[in-house]
């Protein structure tokens, strides 16, 4: 294994880590692809591809301790991924830079909001799923697919904070219906990076079992600490995200 390989495997255990309790975590790899040399397109698929076998194992686990509510998600899946499909389809023509100033005031008030509202996601207070719920999450899910599949900063993030203001989830449970939509999204994702060759399978498959690892870690580490654990987490997460969009507006 040489050096380029092991530093690529380190950064994905810490993205797929960081990832797994608050989202993210492209914001760890993608950098640490390019900077490798990966060429550009091979990043994004090569990341997609061992993003998602860390999330799925994330989800999985999330899933086991009865932090998924499968019911109330039903029809989010389905939805996440057309909106994913379409969000790939429309960045093909259409230029995103007019996403970066609203994307970064948008991350900022969710940071802000969340910092200064100390009891936001302590208790879990989601009742009962009703319709209305229902209907809520699938264009929630359709939505934050077609804006993963277009840009994809702060995904996690915005679905963290969605989850625990309008449906009263604490972190822990946020996390873990989020990161089913991350998945459902990256999974889409994947599909299209891997039917356009987009994938470099030599380094993508020992990269993707360190972020299976990582992942594994996390997802233990968020479940039994809840969100004592994740909330400092989330807030980094999203005020790093707010600051990496600035830089990618001004100074790249």
């Amino acid at each position: 294994m040489d050096f380029k390989l092991i530093f690529l495997c380190i950064a994905g255990f810490i993205g797929a880590f960081v990832d797994s309790v608050a989202g993210g975590g492209g914001l760890v790899t993608i950098p640490a692809y390019l900077l490798a040399g990966v060429p550009p397109h091979f990043t994004l698929g090569t990341n997609k591809f061992a993003a998602t076998m860390g999330s799925f194992i994330s989800t999985a686990g999330y899933a086991r301790s009865s932090k998924v509510n499968f019911r109330l998600m039903r029809a989010a899946v389905p939805m996440t991924a057309l909106g994913a499909v379409l969000g790939v389809y429309s960045v093909l023509r259409i230029p995103q830079d007019f996403l970066y100033p609203l994307v970064s005031v948008a991350i900022l008030v969710v940071g802000l909001y969340t910092f200064f509202k100390k009891d936001l996601g302590k208790v879990n207070a989601f009742t009962v799923i009703t319709k209305k719920k229902v209907i809520f999450v699938a264009l929630v899910g359709f939505a934050l697919g077609f804006y993963d599949g277009f840009f994809g900063p702060g995904t996690g993030s915005f679905l963290i904070f969605i989850f625990i203001r309008f449906l009263k989830f604490d972190f822990t449970n946020a996390s873990g219906n989020a990161k089913l939509i991350n998945f459902t999204s990256n999974f889409t994702s994947l599909i299209a990076f891997a039917i356009n060759g987009k994938i470099d399978y030599l380094i993508g498959v020992p990269i993707a079992l360190f972020m299976v690892l990582g992942s594994i870690v996390g997802t233990r580490l968020a479940i039994k600490n809840g969100s004592k654990f994740i909330k400092p987490i989330f807030l980094i997460m999203s005020f790093v995200v707010f600051f990496k969009l600035l830089y990618d507006m001004f100074l790249k």
